[in-house]
């Protein structure tokens, strides 16, 4: 058996808001708001910052639900520092706030975690960034951290989720 946690990216939130407006899909962010309760969704204290920027609904929903984002430790700045060496790219130097990076750092720590448990337990970050080739974005980092990107479209299939 295998549980899927997932480490969400600031555009899969904004992108589902764009389409799926809180106010009009609320069983949408519902959902959302259960797996974070069951520990199962999170996302960097970075991604909170982003959305924040915005000042709509979104920023309230994330503000409402802001234990879904994980402060920084001290492990994911070490990881973070090896993700800026390799790939300094990834960080868009004209932007207030930059939550990639902090979204693989998270994946990683969480993926390299010693806890032992009885079932496997898949980390998945879930962004509407695509891999396209070389270009330096989270999927193509997820990658070479061995680790999982998926849209939010797939993570809704992944938990049968049908609006």
């Amino acid at each position: 058996m295998t549980s899927n946690n997932y480490i969400m990216d600031t555009s899969s939130l904004v992108e589902l808001n764009r389409h799926n407006p809180i106010d009009v899909f609320p069983s949408v962010w519902n959902n959302l708001e259960s797996l974070s309760k069951k520990g199962l969704l999170v996302a960097p204290a970075e991604v909170l910052s982003e959305v924040k920027e915005r000042d709509d609904e979104l920023a309230s929903w994330a503000k409402r639900n802001n234990s879904i984002f994980q402060p920084p430790t001290k492990k994911q700045i070490e990881i973070l520092k090896d993700i800026l060496k390799n790939y300094p790219a990834l960080v868009k130097e004209d932007r207030k706030y930059d939550a990639d990076a902090w979204v693989v750092a998270l994946a990683v720590e969480m993926a390299t975690g010693s806890q032992q448990t009885l079932i496997q337990i898949k980390r998945i970050v879930v962004t509407e960034e695509k891999f396209r080739g070389d270009k330096i974005r989270i999927p193509y980092v997820c990658q070479k951290y061995s680790i999982e990107s998926i849209g939010i479209i797939e993570m809704f299939r992944i938990e049968g989720w049908k609006f």
